[in-house]
């Protein structure tokens, strides 16, 4: 089967770009064909992409990738049509050329808007994955909210990365869609984060032999709630280490130096050059901090982190519980609470046989239920059946309408359209 997936985003640097890039690898290792429309310039084993050239980088809540990016929420209605007109004449070409049989869309936002059209035009089915972040964005700005509702009407299913998101869909757009709603969170490459074995290397290269490390990884914006852990590090005895970047990493440095910490340490963004340092920093941590403040889905640093057998303190938010099991795999704790952060923090770190044993359990934890191949076969049965339905309903086949992607009008030339 064929799959073409669309991203408003680069393919490393945040949570829907790395769903994005590790679901289509494990597609493509079951036997798929796999094309991504994004912005993205690198190249991706086995996959095809079709990069998208937007007149200015943009997100919904900041982009490691894209340091300054304007806010979708933020975009005259002339930019938020200039942003479309560019991605949709990429979607256009990626059909012509991909002949895809399922499209799925990453984010309920613009881009379902195309794939609702693509299917009026074509009649290829289309399912949608919405990540949260989208929500937000519908939540702060209502320009995108009827073509949303109309696109998920529409589409084969609507899945959601967390219980948390599906019920903040639900609310923000019909409790009508229960029924086509389906939770399937984010999954982890257990062979590719495995602990590594010469983690000195990261001992030498920072000074830390016989040192306790915490450390957070994640895009610096405030709904990730970094500033929380700043005001606990006087409190943890342990060098504590920020991995990333983003529109608050300034005022994040200037709290820093204002409490005057030494123990606090900003390494900036590790992109796709730096994965293995990455690796070796989960592996070498005592403990991964996750401190977000808003529901956040489930987090794909926090399986990273689990996968890596260290222990996990989190916010008790979104679907972060979905993997962080109170006082078994990790702690949860209250959002927005320093106090709350640096007690178990300091719990793990002052009980060797009690990191031990959460580390394994958050191994345990990943290998039994965020496997990206289990995760994968489950889209693939939802292709198939979107795919089938299609084929009955006729829309798919030998009379495919015709688009000519160089004209800016779209022709068409079939009478056997689905418009439902």
């Amino acid at each position: 089967m064929k799959i073409l997936q669309l991203l408003m985003f680069p393919l490393w640097g945040s949570g829907s770009g790395t769903y994005t890039r590790k679901l289509s690898e494990k597609l493509v290792d079951l036997g798929e064909q796999v094309a991504i429309v994004c912005p993205e310039e690198k190249k991706l084993k086995g996959v095809r992409i079709f990069n998208v050239s937007l007149p200015f980088k943009v997100a919904f809540t900041g982009h490691p990738e894209w340091p300054n990016c304007k806010k979708y929420s933020e975009l005259t209605s002339s930019e938020i049509t200039k942003v479309t007109e560019a991605f949709w004449q990429v979607i256009r070409k990626a059909v012509e050329e991909f002949k895809p049989d399922m499209i799925h869309v990453q984010h309920a936002s613009m881009l379902l808007w195309m794939a609702n059209y693509i299917k009026a035009i074509y009649g290829i089915p289309y399912l949608v994955t919405s990540h949260g972040t989208d929500l937000l964005n519908v939540s702060l700005d209502k320009r995108y909210f009827a073509l949303t509702k109309d696109a998920l009407c529409r589409a084969h299913v609507i899945v959601c990365v967390s219980g948390d998101t599906r019920k903040w869909l639900l609310k923000i757009f019909s409790k009508k869609y229960l029924k086509k709603t389906r939770v399937i969170t984010g999954g982890v490459d257990l062979q590719g984060w495995l602990r590594p074995e010469k983690i000195k290397i990261i001992d030498k290269k920072y000074n830390l032999t016989d040192k306790k490390v915490v450390i957070f990884s994640g895009k610096l914006t405030k709904p990730k709630g970094v500033k929380y852990l700043i005001k606990a590090a006087p409190k943890i005895k342990a060098e504590i280490f920020i991995l990333g970047g983003g529109d608050e990493k300034k005022q994040l440095m200037e709290l820093t130096k204002g409490l005057k910490l030494k123990n606090v340490h900003f390494l900036g963004y590790f992109g796709k050059e730096y994965v293995n340092e990455l690796k070796e920093f989960y592996a070498r941590a005592d403990v991964v901090v996750v401190p977000s403040i808003w529901d956040e889905p489930l987090g794909l640093v926090v399986l990273e982190a689990m996968s890596s057998s260290t222990p996990v303190v989190a916010s008790n938010k979104g679907g972060i519980p979905l993997a962080v099991k109170d006082n078994v795999n990790g702690f949860l704790v209250r959002a927005r609470s320093a106090k709350a952060i640096a007690k178990a923090v300091n719990l793990i770190l002052k009980n060797e046989k009690l990191q031990e044993k959460m580390g394994l359990e958050a191994r345990r934890t990943v290998e039994e239920k965020f496997d990206w191949e289990i995760i994968a076969k489950r889209f693939i049965s939802y292709y198939e059946t979107a795919y089938k339905n299609a084929q009955k309903n006729q829309c798919l086949g030998k009379n495919l309408p015709y688009i000519d992607i160089n004209r800016e009008k779209v022709e068409v030339r079939s009478k056997k359209l689905d418009y439902r």
